[in-house]
């Protein structure tokens, strides 16, 4: 199978597992009508082809550990470097264990890194030792996560409920 074209069944599975990473391969056979094996290897060739890269679990950190983790989003702006264009600057930012995720981007910047800490300091200190003194590395802009509403499609109840909200809103 070519990379890029997976089966519907493949698809079914990857779907399922996105909404529940939970399910194992009996949940997943049980739901699509298959054979636990057959789904189970389907899983085990996607997570060799990194097509299946982990699995997660949702946290609000709005409800816990607020006070051990700060995340911040840093905008960083590189020059291209000949024959390497981002991809060498991209695998470097993406060693350092503090990058949870990074972005090659459109727009003003080139990449955006979600970024983990225990303190505002150590986020910019990390950004300042790490990121910003990178030999391609222009310009840097870190936006620190106040509160979060929605993580992975997911609501993580955040926001104050709203009565008006629950209205039907009628317009004449």
């Amino acid at each position: 199978m070519a990379e890029g074209n997976i089966s519907a069944n493949d698809q079914a599975i990857l779907e399922l597992l996105e909404n529940d990473a939970r399910l194992d391969a009996r949940d997943l056979a049980d739901i699509l009508g298959e054979e636990a094996q057959e789904v189970q290897q389907a899983v085990r060739r996607m997570e060799e082809q990194k097509i299946i890269c982990g699995y997660h679990t949702v946290i609000n950190y709005n409800k816990v550990l607020r006070d051990e983790r700060i995340m911040a989003f840093i905008e960083v702006d590189v020059s291209p470097m000949k024959d390497k264009g981002y991809d060498h600057t991209a695998a470097l930012l993406a060693k350092y264990p503090e990058i949870d995720s990074l972005y090659l981007i459109t727009g003003d910047n080139d990449f955006i890194c979600l970024v983990q800490g225990k303190t505002m300091f150590e986020v910019c200190q990390f950004v300042a030792d790490r990121i910003a003194v990178m030999e391609n590395v222009q310009s840097t802009k870190t936006l620190f996560v106040l509160k979060q509403y929605k993580q992975s499609g997911v609501l993580t109840g955040a926001g104050r409920p709203n009565r008006a909200e629950d209205r039907l809103v009628v317009s004449y």
